[in-house]
């Protein structure tokens, strides 16, 4: 038996105009950093921006914002709190913060949950911070959302590409758009990313240099929008605007 709840996210996201899934074959790559600044730069051009957290296995975009002392409000569903100008929704309402042990089956039931009780209204933009790797986690969130396009998020490493290329052949073959490919925290530019991107016809969208002083704006606004990597993104955004 079909489950009710597929034909209730397709309406709880009829009055989003674009979704945008950040994401990346490799955790550890900044993937949590790119879709909170993204969110924050598409609501500083005048976007109607909700930022949805699912990575379950280690959210992190409520430490970047600096949400304490938010909870959702129910009515017919959850309306998310409005938080800097944006919608925003994480697991972390329900796990307080503690890990968050699902498995198979377990996960796909608490991505299907979250998306049907989340009521987001009318929005330009919804971003995704989307669970790291292409396992069933990501196939559940593209199986589930219709209208799903993807940023993806690289490093210089050729490991980590390594990885993301995978990604990129994995969303070519399941006819899923693919917006580009950030490069994220360059030490040193370098031209072999930006290569290997473009020779699978992929936009390169630009690279994000690493800014030692990102980690100290963490929970503070006013910081994280004067960083460089605040300002990289804010250009990348145009590419999706």
């Amino acid at each position: 038996m079909a489950d009710p709840r597929i034909e209730v996210i397709d309406r709880r996201l009829t009055g989003v105009a674009r979704i945008v899934a950040v994401s990346s074959g490799k955790g550890g790559v900044g993937k949590s950093v790119v879709a909170t600044a993204l969110a924050l730069g598409l609501r500083r051009n005048g976007k109607r921006v909700g930022l949805l957290d699912l990575d379950f296995t280690s959210p992190s975009t409520h430490i970047i914002l600096g949400a304490e002392g938010l909870k959702p409000v129910e009515d017919r569903g959850i309306v998310p709190p409005v938080l800097h100008g944006m919608s925003y929704m994480s697991i972390v309402y329900y796990s307080a913060d503690e890990p968050t042990p699902l498995r198979g089956s377990d996960v796909s039931d608490a991505i299907i949950e979250l998306l049907a009780i989340t009521r987001w209204g009318v929005l330009d933009f919804m971003v995704i911070d989307m669970p790291p790797g292409i396992g069933d986690a990501a196939l559940d969130v593209i199986r589930l959302i219709r209208r799903i396009e993807f940023l993806v998020v690289s490093t210089p490493s050729k490991v980590a590409y390594g990885t993301v290329r995978k990604q990129l052949e994995l969303l070519k073959r399941l006819s899923v758009p693919v917006i580009g490919v950030v490069e994220n925290m360059v030490m040193e530019k370098s031209p072999y990313i930006k290569a290997q991107v473009e020779s699978e016809d992929i936009p390169y969208l630009g690279s994000i240099m690493y800014d030692p002083a990102l980690e100290g704006a963490f929970g503070d606004i006013e910081k994280l929008e004067s960083t460089e990597v605040f300002m990289s993104v804010l250009r990348i955004a145009r590419f999706i605007m």
